[in-house]
């Protein structure tokens, strides 16, 4: 062999060996805190990080438990959220490891101050990954909901996500936002931000205990209570989980639901949504805008508890017609909450608006504020019933 090519060799292994040492940074797992949850609570001049770290000898199938909590909560306190974070250093038996971070839940008093300081150090850190979920925790604050045990869920952190996630999908009272789209939302002065917001039902106390989650009736539970509205960066207000469907029916987010309707005589009805889909129209009308929603729902009927003979079309038209008042009332009693209580454009009418009409809602947008609350709002709901169950020739007795 040549100089050359002896010189060529072991510069090509050189390469090679610099190519397969590429994980030089790597962070081994028994040396990481995995955080699955965090929280941040404004405690008087202080921001109070508190994080939610699993124990992952507890939750591996392939290991008997040892009594011990699946997860284990620390928190610490700064002068920054970003300082508190690196003072969980002083507390945690590992560096706190961000990149499996699947919810973030924000105190209600650091919500009414304003976020936006909060959610810029969340979006901006290469360390925390950018998918997480927000919500905001309702009459309590985040360090208290991340403290509660969970049962059949061994890690809450999971359990806070499936109930957000199903709720969303099954009835209609949650809505979904991760850090990417609050982070734009924040930054649209034509949209206001909703967050779902969590309360801790039960004493606070006894769901720090693992007795909490060994028993058949659990003493303290995480609920989903509605959606929490925001003006600017600042919580201003809550909708309730009737208001917070509503809302998700004029957002164009109900995937399934059920609503309760009354019967021609006496008894009740049981109808499932299968299927929303929501459009919405803006105009100007001599310089003056105004909005029209059309909601078109597919429904089934789900239980019967009433005499209806369900073969009948006059019965069907009452169905449709009774599902139709029941939504545009609830919309309509939600906007006038948001429009009047909170004066807040969550639905995102003024972004409709400039893209119906851009020369004309520039002249209006810098008095949006003031025009958002007197808007006229048109709603119009179809609803068309298209299952009836096997039972389709039902009659109950009088």
């Amino acid at each position: 062999m040549t100089e050359i090519k002896k010189s060529l060799t072991i510069l090509l292994l050189l390469l090679i060996s610099l190519l397969l040492s590429s994980c030089w940074s790597k962070k081994e797992l028994n040396e990481l805190a995995i955080v699955m949850a965090a929280g941040v609570d404004k405690v008087d001049d202080e921001y109070e990080v508190s994080v939610q770290v699993v124990a992952p000898g507890e939750i591996s199938s392939n290991k008997p438990s040892s009594g011990r909590s699946p997860v284990v909560t620390y928190h610490a306190k700064g002068k920054s959220v970003f300082e508190a974070i690196r003072k969980l250093t002083t507390i945690t038996p590992r560096k706190a490891y961000f990149a499996h971070l699947q919810v973030v839940v924000i105190g209600e008093d650091l919500a009414t101050e304003g976020i936006d300081q909060t959610v810029d150090l969340l979006a901006r850190d290469p360390e925390v990954r950018n998918d997480f979920d927000v919500i905001v925790s309702y009459q309590s604050s985040a360090k208290e909901v991340l403290n509660v045990l969970t049962p059949i869920e061994k890690v809450p952190a999971n359990k806070i996500i499936n109930s957000l996630d199903g709720s969303e999908k099954a009835w209609g009272s949650t809505l979904s936002v991760n850090i990417e789209d609050l982070v734009n939302i924040l930054g649209n002065k034509e949209k206001s931000a909703v967050l779902s917001m969590i309360e801790i039902q039960g004493d606070t106390q006894l769901g720090i205990d693992k007795a909490n989650v060994e028993s058949i009736k659990t003493s303290t539970i995480l609920k989903y209570a509605g959606l929490a509205i925001f003006k600017q960066d600042k919580l201003i207000g809550f909708l309730t989980e009737e208001e917070s469907r509503s809302f998700n029916f004029l957002n164009d987010n109900i995937k399934s639901t059920v609503e309760v309707i009354s019967c021609p005589e006496e008894g009740k009805l049981t109808i499932e949504i299968k299927k929303s889909t929501t459009k919405i129209k803006g105009k100007f009308k001599n310089n003056t805008p105004q909005i029209n929603v059309r909601i078109d729902i597919d429904q089934n009927v789900g239980e019967v508890e009433c005499a209806i003979d369900l073969t009948e079309n006059k019965s069907i038209e009452y169905i449709n017609k009774k599902t139709a008042e029941l939504i545009k009332t609830g919309i309509e009693k939600t906007l006038m909450t948001i429009q009047k209580n909170y004066q807040a454009d969550i639905i995102g009418f003024g972004e409709v608006l400039h893209r119906e009409d851009y020369k004309t809602w520039k002249k209006i947008k810098d008095d949006w504020s003031t025009i958002f609350p007197e808007l006229e709002i048109k709603v119009d709901v179809n609803v068309n019933t298209t299952g009836v169950g096997t039972m389709t020739n039902l009659k109950l007795k009088e």
